[in-house]
């Protein structure tokens, strides 16, 4: 018999699959990660932090998968010196994390959330929200991964101006990083967060960029330095900030960026829908159900 431990919300249609599979069982919850020594693979979205403290007790684990993009929660090398394999499902919530941010660029020019807690509370401050156009604006995209690239299909829909920034990607898009920085009316970020991206955008960027340039971010906290942003806003250089990742999730109460007027935010849901959830569930699983069957 197989024990699996499901340690972070998964959809009940991918545990389903996995608890009807005779040769698999499983245990669903945070709770069971104290006797994470008796389980064959852990299986985990973001909250779950399989750090080296916790692979060292898993004496029997032989996978780590991670529902989603990325694999910062996983420590990597400690799982490699056990033998551990580790993967990711990258597919399937591609489209989400795009249109969360295009719903972000949309929200941010027009002022959407602030304007609904203005009329929450009995107002009807019409001159207060003057929005601003999207069409013939220069949208720049740090990263052409498969995020990044369906962000800048969706925005040519918008008739906007795409360019970009990917060291790997080939791309017509591509231009210098200095480049990118000084004629994006909106930037937007897509890269994972490693050594080399890690306060990729910070005071030096900021300098680069155009006075009242707007900054999107659904990619990874820690991408962008936080107070060099903060600073940015309070000074004018940023004129606004769509935020759904954070350094520290949640923020600390009282966090000067989410209390900033010119900021708005959402706490990681890039791709926190049905269908994506859904997607990168069975995904998850269906890789999980493959390793077992080889090895």
């Amino acid at each position: 018999m197989i024990r699996v431990l499901i340690s972070d919300k998964l959809s009940p249609e991918a545990i389903k699959l996995l608890q009807d599979s005779p040769e698999f069982e499983v245990d669903v919850g945070q709770d069971f990660l104290r006797q994470i020594e008796v389980y064959d693979a852990l299986l985990i979205r973001s909250q779950t932090k399989a750090n080296a403290q916790l692979i060292s007790k898993a004496s029997k684990l032989k996978m780590i998968g991670r529902a989603g993009v990325g694999l910062d929660n996983v420590d990597q090398e400690a799982a490699k010196s056990r033998s551990i394999e580790v993967f990711n499902t990258p597919q399937g919530n591609l489209v989400s994390t795009a249109e969360h941010t295009i719903a972000l660029l949309m929200a941010l020019v027009r002022h959407i959330p602030q304007a609904t807690t203005s009329m929450k509370q009995g107002k009807w401050e019409k001159s207060e929200f003057v929005g601003t156009e999207l069409r013939d604006k220069t949208l720049g995209v740090i990263g052409l991964g498969r995020v990044g690239q369906i962000v800048a299909d969706l925005a040519k829909g918008l008739r906007m101006k795409v360019i970009a920034h990917d060291p790997v990607v080939k791309s017509p898009l591509n231009v210098p990083l200095k480049e990118l920085y000084a004629e994006s009316d909106f930037i937007t970020i897509h890269v994972p967060l490693t050594a080399q991206t890690q306060n990729l955008v910070a005071n030096k960027a900021f300098e680069q960029m155009k006075d009242g340039v707007k900054l999107l971010h659904a990619a990874r906290g820690g991408i962008v330095d936080e107070a060099a942003l903060l600073q940015a806003l309070k000074s004018g250089k940023v004129s606004g900030a769509a935020l759904d990742v954070f350094k520290e999730e949640p923020p600390l109460e009282g966090d000067q960026l989410v209390s900033h007027p010119n900021v708005i935010c959402t706490p990681h849901l890039a791709a926190s829908t049905h269908e994506a959830q859904k997607k990168v569930g069975l995904e998850l699983i269906e890789r999980t159900k493959s390793f077992f069957s080889v090895i």
